[in-house]
């Protein structure tokens, strides 16, 4: 077998529905499994996606075992020459897929690879490549001087800016949104370290790769990744969680520095926990509990568009919307070229069976003046998802 695609679900059946839907179409043609492992979820997850995907490897726990522990359960019954770890907020392509075991396949030295990912609105998501967090990185960063320096090797080593984000370059950091792996690799360096139940673990698992005499790389091949959007980042258990596996990816690897280097980067890293939450925590009481709304250009069916047009109708009455008959074959250039002022809107709707995902993220990649951010529907599921809201056709008609 080419290819084992692994996946940890906890309490996110509709983003990992349109992950499997995208994988479908992007692994089309290679040998490969999926295989899902739930963290004791609460939404009815099992029920959901086992009825719509018989062949994926369902595996339930019974308690949230973080993220760490999920991917090695899956891991450990990988048949695979490869494997790729996958967050369920992803929709993948075609490209990114064949393009990744394309370059394992040609390039003996690789370890592992990762690729362009994008955020809802098509911009480029710098934790796409990143630099090993030393401590003098680690101070780069939290001291401001990354975002300073961008472009300097020196200072802006964390995000890697100074590298072409079209171009193929060795790395050293692998988000583990997207993180194809030799399965060779795994038996040799050790699987992802269980102490980081969320969060580092991918940082620790590159940098050990390094260590065992890998090369990481990173590939211009487009993804997209809604970040985690079912977290709530202005809570305490987020804040914490995130800045206390730093503090352990630090203890493990650069313990032997000596206390005058290890308490300021200890300082710094509950300093900056400490803003981060306060920060949040505002920034969550000053915006408004109602739903943002959604000024949209919807392209898909006549179907598509009838039961977007309810959904719309109901939940945001008074936003501006427009909608085109179209598909991938009638109107490639989808909202690039629809002539229509972008200017007006915020967001785009793409019917999923009327365009590809490989498409949908080519045109959301698109300089096209003003980013709009992502919404899609499938006329299989009946659900419209974007970054914030997932709406489902059924339940609103049967409230009315």
């Amino acid at each position: 077998m080419k290819l084992s695609v692994v996946i940890v679900n906890y309490n996110v059946k509709y983003f990992l529905e349109q992950c499997l839907d995208s994988l479908e179409q992007a692994a089309m043609g290679i040998d490969y499994e999926v295989i899902v492992v739930d963290n004791a979820s609460t939404d009815g997850s099992t029920e959901y996606i086992t009825a719509r995907f018989p062949k994926v490897k369902w595996m339930a726990c019974r308690e949230n075992n973080g993220f760490s522990k999920g991917n090695n359960i899956a891991i450990a019954q990988a048949k695979g020459e490869y494997i790729l770890l996958l967050n369920p907020d992803t929709i993948v392509t075609k490209e990114a897929i064949e393009g990744c075991v394309d370059f394992m396949d040609n390039n003996a030295d690789a370890g592992a690879c990762g690729v362009y990912m994008l955020r809802i609105d098509g911009t480029f998501a710098p934790e796409s490549r990143r630099g090993l967090p030393t401590p003098f990185v680690a101070f780069c960063k939290m001291s401001g001087l990354s975002k300073i320096f961008p472009q300097s090797r020196t200072f802006g080593r964390y995000y890697m800016q100074y590298l072409d984000k079209e171009e193929t370059n060795p790395i050293e950091i692998i988000s583990g949104a997207y993180m194809m792996l030799r399965n060779r690799t795994i038996k040799k360096t050790g699987a992802l370290d269980e102490d980081f139940f969320m969060y580092g673990e991918d940082i620790d698992l590159s940098y050990r790769i390094l260590k065992g005499g890998y090369r990481n790389y990173y590939l211009p091949l487009r993804i997209l990744h809604y970040k985690g959007e079912s977290t709530n980042k202005s809570t305490y258990r987020y804040v914490h969680t995130f800045y206390r596996a730093m503090q352990l990816f630090f203890k493990k690897h650069y313990s032997h520095y000596s206390l005058l280097v290890s308490l300021p980067i200890n300082i710094a890293i509950w300093t900056r926990a400490m803003l981060a939450y306060i920060g949040n925590q505002f920034v969550h009481r000053s915006v408004t509990q109602e739903a943002p709304a959604i000024n949209c250009i919807v392209f898909g069916s006549n179907d598509t568009i009838a039961d977007v047009k309810e959904i719309l109708q109901t939940k945001f009455k008074n936003g501006r919307h427009a909608f085109v008959e179209a598909t991938e074959e009638t109107k490639p250039q989808g909202h690039v070229g629809c002539g229509i002022d972008l200017n007006s809107y915020n967001t785009v709707i793409y019917d999923t069976e009327a365009y590809t995902y490989s498409t949908i993220l080519k045109l959301l990649n698109t300089d096209a003046g003003r980013r709009l951010r992502l919404g899609t529907y499938s006329s299989k599921t009946k659900k419209l998802i974007t970054a914030d809201q997932i709406f489902d056709y059924d339940d609103i008609i049967s409230k009315r």
